[in-house]
């Protein structure tokens, strides 16, 4: 059996009067989702438990059968594990954004979507003016970077800066234990992203660094130990594969996969035919819908919805034609909402068709088509999904 998780990152929304209260899910042309949902049945699933903050990390954690209330510790610890940081047990690991303040407002939490080749620089600037034996800064990927604190205090509250997308951002300042040192670190971060040369070129300028999502090092038990699955992960994020390196998974790294708009969809598809040549999963997670949510751009989400379908859904879907035994799932993680910008944790819709799969006798995949199904929590589908008891 060959199984496939195909995860749009933030397709679910509300209904927009713009689209005569249609989700954007629903407005979208997705025949290929559909297909899926003909083919098999559709569902609702719970992906952020109760108390947790409704993030990629724990919505992916929970995607892929994790009970993310008792493993989950923070988000820099995962992205650590993406860029091959080991984190000590003292060490503290936060995710460390660029971002585009002004006029006292969020004005870009990912200074204009900053590619890595102008980022990585300015992290290595600011780890020579501000790094020492207890401080690190570590480049990532685009916007998306990590800062390292030995024998950081815990409990410090922090705020995702794309939740206050357009938002005043003085509120929403770093509270709690160690709330000097992130304050102070910031301060002193300003003058020498402003002084990088690459960024006095650049229209959306990265002004300051915003640290969140802190935690310690997190340890999963593996898919391969649970389930017996030899698998790899597909995403243009180190949030994403960072949980599929903790999940025992084998990332596979596509060239020119952005995480936003046009990215290298044919890549990540040859990557998921290469792995599941030789392997029994893949998780293929792709960004762009969330991206787009996080602006508030009706017309660019629906986009992005329509080409995930065509570029990744109907590719698969086509793959699976000559394939005996294939078990295929699509689901966004969470909800990201248009009218707020940002995450919500409600539940969303999932599609399953394949081997041991019953239909239940639907023929479209949205919020509407699901919405009769019972909730079911995250984990408990992702082992029906590999058990195929539907």
């Amino acid at each position: 059996m060959k199984y496939v998780f195909l995860v749009g990152d933030g397709m679910a929304d509300d209904p927009q009067p713009e689209l005569g209260g249609k989700t954007p899910l629903e407005a979208a042309r997705t025949p290929n989702m559909d297909r899926i949902a003909s083919r098999g049945r559709v569902g609702r699933i719970l992906t952020v438990p109760p108390g947790l903050p409704p993030g990629s990390d724990v919505a992916n954690l929970s995607l892929m059968g994790y009970d993310a209330a008792a493993n989950y510790q923070g988000r820099g610890p995962i992205e650590a594990a993406s860029i091959g940081v080991a984190l000590a047990p003292e060490d503290t690991a936060f995710r460390c954004n660029l971002v585009t303040l002004g006029g006292g407002l969020m004005a870009d939490y990912s200074a204009g979507h900053i590619e890595t080749e102008e980022s990585q620089p300015m992290l290595r600037e600011l780890q020579a003016a501000l790094g020492n034996e207890r401080l690190k800064f570590v480049p990532g990927v685009s916007y998306r970077h990590l800062l390292i604190i030995k024998d950081f205090p815990q409990g410090l509250d922090c705020t995702p800066p794309h939740d206050i997308s357009g938002q005043e951002w003085l509120p929403h300042l770093p509270k709690g234990p160690g709330r000097d040192i992130i304050l102070d670190l910031m301060e002193k971060a300003r003058p020498v992203l402003a002084a990088s040369e690459i960024n006095l070129k650049r229209a959306t300028p990265a002004t300051d660094i915003w640290p969140w999502g802190q935690g310690r090092a997190m340890k999963l038990e593996t898919l391969g130990q649970r389930f017996g699955l030899k698998g790899s992960v597909i995403s243009a994020v180190d949030l994403v594969r960072g949980l599929g390196i903790l999940a025992g998974l084998k990332v596979r790294l596509v060239a020119g996969a952005t995480g936003y708009l046009g990215t290298n969809y044919a890549g990540k598809v040859e990557a998921a035919k290469a792995a599941l040549a030789e392997e029994d999963f893949v998780y293929l997670h792709v960004e762009a819908p969330d991206e787009t949510s996080h602006e508030g751009d009706l017309a660019k989400k629906i986009q992005a919805i329509e080409e995930f379908d065509q570029s990744i859904v109907g590719e698969i879907l086509a793959w699976a034609e000559v394939v005996p035994d294939a078990r295929i799932i699509v689901a966004p993680d969470h909800e990201t909402k248009l009218a707020t910008k940002t995450h919500a944790g409600g539940p969303i819709p999932y599609a399953v068709c394949g081997p041991g799969v019953a239909r239940d006798g639907g023929t479209a995949y949205n919020e509407r088509a699901a919405a009769v199904a019972p909730v079911e929590p995250a984990p408990a589908v992702f082992e029906r999904f590999i058990r195929g008891s539907w």
